[in-house]
């Protein structure tokens, strides 16, 4: 079951169930999914997953399951972590489980939801998120959403013998008030 905590059109954020960890384990075993996170490397197991599920509100993070609002279902994660409520500053992370859902919109919706969220309710100033040069696909909705490139790590990421950077992106808040378009 999945509520309705930040409602978007065509996906909404819902806290996260335990009940799905096993869907999130078969996700984060996944290398298609895993290699944008820097977790290929990591055995995700049923107990483990459900155990970082229920630790993330002991620990003050903000992770929300993304859900299809046209059939309720599961289809990724987004949430913050690394706030600093005394600076006003939070990252972001966001991965869509299947390929099939990927490219349609939901992440970019998922992100909307999730940086206002941010903003409004959670009071920050900056919202910072990294992703690997490898990931165009991604970069460019970053980039659509208002984020900025603040720097960059060179060669800081191994994938498959190869090398790329990490690239470090931003947004503030009379950024996302005062320029941004989400329409």
């Amino acid at each position: 079951m999945y509520y309705k905590k930040i409602e978007g059109k065509r996906v909404y954020l819902s806290p996260m169930s335990l009940d799905d960890a096993e869907k999130y384990v078969k996700w984060l075993n996944d290398f298609k999914v895993t290699d944008g996170l820097n977790g290929s490397q990591n055995m995700v197991t049923l107990e483990g997953e459900k155990e970082w599920i229920t630790n993330q509100t002991k620990e003050g993070n903000f992770q929300f399951a993304i859900i299809r609002t046209a059939d309720n279902e599961l289809i990724g994660n987004c949430g913050f972590n690394k706030i600093d409520q005394v600076n006003g500053t939070g990252n972001i992370g966001i991965f869509i489980g299947e390929e099939e859902n990927r490219g349609k919109g939901y992440g970019t919706e998922a992100l909307k939801l999730l940086i206002s969220f941010g903003f409004d309710y959670l009071n920050l100033n900056n919202i910072m998120l990294s992703v690997y040069s490898f990931n165009e696909r991604a970069i460019k909705c970053y980039k659509k959403l208002g984020f900025k490139e603040i720097g960059r790590r060179r060669e800081a990421y191994i994938k498959c013998n190869e090398r790329y950077d990490d690239i470090f992106l931003d947004m503030l808040r009379s950024e996302y008030y005062g320029k941004v378009n989400y329409d």
